[in-house]
């Protein structure tokens, strides 16, 4: 088994500092981006506006705490 290294990187598109496994920018398919990024550009994607984005983002932080 990998051992589970976390490092920390800043997303070049909001700036944020993150631990996350990064996503990859849809934009170029090579930039690192910061995952609540990376959710953004894909439901962006599905024309799903930037209020709903940031409700949906909220909920999988909620959910992502629960499991913490």
């Amino acid at each position: 088994m990998k051992p589970n290294k976390r490092t920390t990187a800043t997303c070049p598109l909001c700036g944020q500092i993150y631990i996350d496994h990064p996503a990859i920018s849809r934009a170029d398919n090579e930039t690192l981006i910061c995952p609540d990024c990376g959710t953004r550009e894909a439901l962006q994607g599905l024309g799903i506006d930037a209020t709903e984005q940031d409700k949906i983002i909220e909920s999988i932080h909620r959910c992502k705490a629960n499991l913490d």
